[in-house]
Formats: structure tokens, sequence, C-alpha cells
């Protein structure tokens, strides 16, 4: 093996669910360049989020910690948190990062902190949806978010609404409604591109690529967060070919993606789109894998690519009503949100049969510090498990994941008050836990039951179950010991000071137009 100081790119690809990457064993043909990379890879089996949506996942793939260590009110890093791309750069890597447009992947949050260069392309031009805030289950019905910002909407049509709903016929008038929406006042587009919330991976492909050039004369990290299969889905349509063999139109995915995005309808009711819906969820991720072909091309080109730790990885997945549900939302941790793909290829590294054992993302920044001989912050709660991957041995680590339900959009700070979320793997068993009055608590085997459907009775499974409570219970007191009280109060003052600009920025113009209608009485 080579003694040169080896490079790292990380990859983190948005909602990519584990069960859909051909390396896991799906058989659709999402990921065959990463199929024949996973060949001289570590492909870790059982890899488990530490929190979910993106905002509780981050932290712990970057800082090595969980995501309420710093309370329920902070979100992101903390100033001055020792990060995995800090850890770099005082090693003396380059280091950059270019983020799909994640609005929670902002330097708001912390996450330039390590970075010389640092994109999170906010500032792209997304065309709003007429449906429902994606992944919030509460969110308003989406003729109703459709009618506030429609020019057809009229008296007339709000007096039809009401006649509609007392006459109990709100139903035909919402189906009615949201067909007029889509098919007639919406505007025919004639591209996918015209319907794109987030950058391309070929987009953030092409950053990288271009910032690779002065990057060569030392080693660096890169950290690209791919968004092509999140919601909603508008992949590419060269993807979605070669994924499916057929074509489709923009409209036809526009109509697709506003009815999955439907909040009067009922699961059984979406179904009849689902298939179609994973299709495009599907081609998002074929479009990711194209352009890691393409990034590691450039790579190999270049002469580094034998150099370079690869690993690829996802804050989160997606749900297709697996549990009745859509998207990501904060309401459960179960399998297809908290299950995600972990490969990493290191050059010179002799592969080995990984254990099933479940690897939480806590210890990734570690495992990957310690792969390139960088000494892993003191601050880290995670812990290297490299030489186990190396050595083909298990490791007997309970992988915890944690959020507070419902909190769809944590700067309200209401959502942030729900129930604390907790959900404690071992190699076989799960327990779910919704920390509340009367707590809910859900024993599964995922080994018998792997779709979460039967949770074992009470009483029954005692040892496990209190193996797993104790587990619950150290994760718990070890997140409220005080060690990070310094970094809570940094993220709370800069948290309070950028509320405080908002508040100032919003409240100016109201000021200024109530004097004008003053001094014009």
């Amino acid at each position: 093996m080579s003694t040169k100081q080896k490079s790292l790119v990380l990859i983190t690809v948005d909602c990519l669910r584990a069960d859909h990457c051909g390396f896991h064993g799906y058989a659709r043909p999402t990921t065959p360049f990463l199929n024949a990379l996973a060949e001289e890879s570590f492909v870790v089996p059982s890899v488990v989020v530490a929190g979910a949506p993106t905002y509780y996942s981050l932290p712990a793939i970057l800082a090595a910690r969980m995501p309420l260590a710093l309370g329920r009110d902070v979100i992101g890093l903390a100033p001055g948190e020792s990060t995995l791309a800090s850890a770099l750069r005082e090693a003396g890597y380059a280091t950059a990062a270019f983020s799909a447009a994640n609005p929670y992947i902002s330097a708001r949050f912390g996450y330039d902190r390590g970075f010389e260069k640092f994109e999170d392309f906010l500032n792209f031009e997304a065309v709003p949806s007429y449906g429902a805030e994606q992944g919030n289950s509460s969110a308003k019905n989406s003729t109703d978010a459709a009618s506030s910002t429609l020019s057809t909407r009229t008296k007339g049509n709000r007096l039809l609404k009401q006649i509609a709903q007392g006459a109990g016929l709100g139903w035909l008038y919402d189906e009615l409604y949201f067909q007029y929406c889509l098919r007639i006042a919406s505007p025919a587009v004639d591209s996918m591109h015209a319907l794109r919330r987030f950058p391309t991976a070929e987009a953030i492909v092409d950053h990288a690529v271009s910032w690779l050039v002065s990057a060569k004369a030392k080693p660096f990290f890169l950290w690209l967060h791919l968004m092509d299969p999140h919601s909603p889905y508008y992949p590419s349509e060269p993807a979605y070919r070669d994924l499916t063999g057929k074509g489709i139109s923009a409209n036809r995915a526009r109509y697709l993606n506003e009815f999955w995005n439907r909040s009067d309808l009922a699961p059984a009711q979406l179904k009849k789109k689902k298939d179609s819906i994973i299709e495009l969820y599907d081609a998002g991720i074929r479009s990711v894998d194209g352009q890691i072909a393409r990034l590691v091309s450039r790579l190999k080109e270049s002469g580094v690519w034998e150099e370079c730790t690869f690993a690829l990885t996802a804050d989160h997945g997606e749900e297709f009503l697996e549990h009745g549900g859509r998207y990501h939302a904060p309401l459960k941790l179960p399998e297809e949100i908290a299950h995600v793909p972990l490969l990493i290829r290191v050059p010179g590294a002799m592969k080995t049969e990984v254990a099933s054992k479940p690897f939480s993302l806590l210890h990734l920044a570690p495992t990957l510090l310690d792969i390139l001989g960088v000494p892993a912050p003191a601050t880290f709660d995670g812990m290297s498990l490299w030489r186990d991957l190396q050595q083909g041995t298990a490791w007997d680590v309970p992988a915890i994941s944690e959020c507070i339900h419902e909190c769809t959009n944590p700067l309200r700070h209401a959502d942030r008050n729900g129930a604390r979320l907790l959900s404690v793997r071992d190699h076989r068993h799960k327990l779910s836990i919704r920390l509340e009055a009367g707590n809910v608590e859900e024993l599964y085997d995922l080994q018998a039951d792997p779709q979460e459907t039967k949770p074992l009775p009470s009483g029954t499974q005692k040892e496990i179950r209190g193996k797993l409570l104790l587990a619950a219970r150290a994760h718990m007191q070890k997140t409220s010991d005080g060690r990070r009280a310094g970094l809570r109060m940094k993220a709370r003052v800069r948290d309070l000071g950028i509320e405080l600009k908002t508040k100032t920025r919003e409240r100016v113009p109201a000021i200024v137009s109530k004097s004008r209608s003053l001094q014009g009485a």
C-alpha cells in the first residue's frame, strides 16, 4: 500500500434507501457503476442513521455527534465544533463542499466549518410546487395550496367549494379542482429541468471537477451532497430511459408528483400511483450513479484515484406508504427511513466480508479519519470501526437513532417541543420508543418481521427489551451530562442573533409603510 497521504471523497445522497441500491440486492438497475465499485469496496450491510430528516442526520455524519446532544433547540453544527472537515484541514488537506441546495446544509447551520470552499447553491431558482410542503403529513390540502397561488381563484370558486362541502361533496370538489389546476390552469412544460427544486448531480459534479484542478498539489477532502432522489421526483430524462426503457414527459412527471403530494387522499388511493412514483425516484438514483461514474473517471484521468478513499452513504431513506406515509417526515424511524447504504473504497486494502451488526453513522467520521491516519477530535462520540472492517470482525455497539416527533420545520419553535423519538438496534431486534406521558414502546424482530408490521407482544423478550432499554438510558444520560454546554451556548447565541436580524428585516418595511400612511393621513 502506498505511504502517500490519501485524499477523501465523501458523497451523501439525500433520501437514498439501502434497499434501492443494486449492491444491496435491488433488482432494478439503479446503480450499475456503484455495483461495480462495490466489488472492490467494503459494503456495510446494516447502516443506521443517527436521526432523520437531514437536520437530525448530518451532525453525526460530519461531527460524530448525536443530533439532540446540544438540545432540541439547536439545529446543525455549533460554532467551533470539531468536524471531519476541520480535522482534515488542520492536517493540511484542501477542503471543499458542494451541496445541492438543501436548506439545512448551509453556513447558517454551521456546515461551512472546516471548508476552504463551500457552495450550498441556495440561490438556485426552483419552480414552486402547487402541492403541500414535501414531507409534512400535516400540511394543508394541496388544492388549498393551489388556490392560494393560482390567479384563477375567484369568489365564485370559493362559493362553489363551500356548497360542495356543505353537501358532503368536498371530495368531489377537491378532485375536480386538482385536475383543473394540473391539466388546464398549469402552463405546459417541455423539460424536467424547468420543474426541479434542486441543482442536478451533473451540476454539482461540474463544480467539484473544476475545484479539483486547484487541489492537485496536496491531499484533499471533497464532500458532495446530492439531491436527485429527493422529492419532488424529477430525474434526468436519459436516466429515466436507461432505467425503465421508456420515456416520460415533464407534464406527466409533474402530474404524478402533485398527485403523490395530495393530503386529501387516503393511502389506498395514493397507492394507484406508487409504482410510477418509485420509477421516478429510482431514476433519480440512476442519475446520481451516472454522475458519480463521471467524477471517478475524472479522478482516474488526473491520476489521484489510486490515492483516494471514497465513501458513499445517505442522510436518510424515503417512505412509499410502507407504514402509510410518504417522504421522510419525523413521525417514526422505520427501516425505510433509517437503513441507508454505506460503501467505502480504500486503495490497497483487501476487501473482507463485513459483519452484519448495525453500523451507526455516528462512527463514520472517526472511521474515515482512521483510514487516512488522521487523529479523530476528542469531542467525537463515535469510534473508528476500521479495524473491524479490515478483519471482518463484529462489533457489539447498539445503533441509536433519534429525532423530535412531528418536527417537520425546526425553524418553527413550536415544532421542536414534540416527544422525543428513539430507536435502538442490535443485530436482530429494534426497540422504538416515543418518550412522552405513558411512553409508547414497540419491539420488533427484524429477522422474522423485516417490514416492522408486527410488534412483539408486551411482556415478551424481557431480556432483549432490558438490554435495549439500558442502552437507551445510557444514551440519554450521556447526551444530558453537560459536557457540551459551551458548544450549546455558542450555537444558541448564533441562532438568536440570526433570528433577531431576521425579525428586524421583517419589521423595518412594515414600520416604513405605516409611517408613510400616517404622513399621508
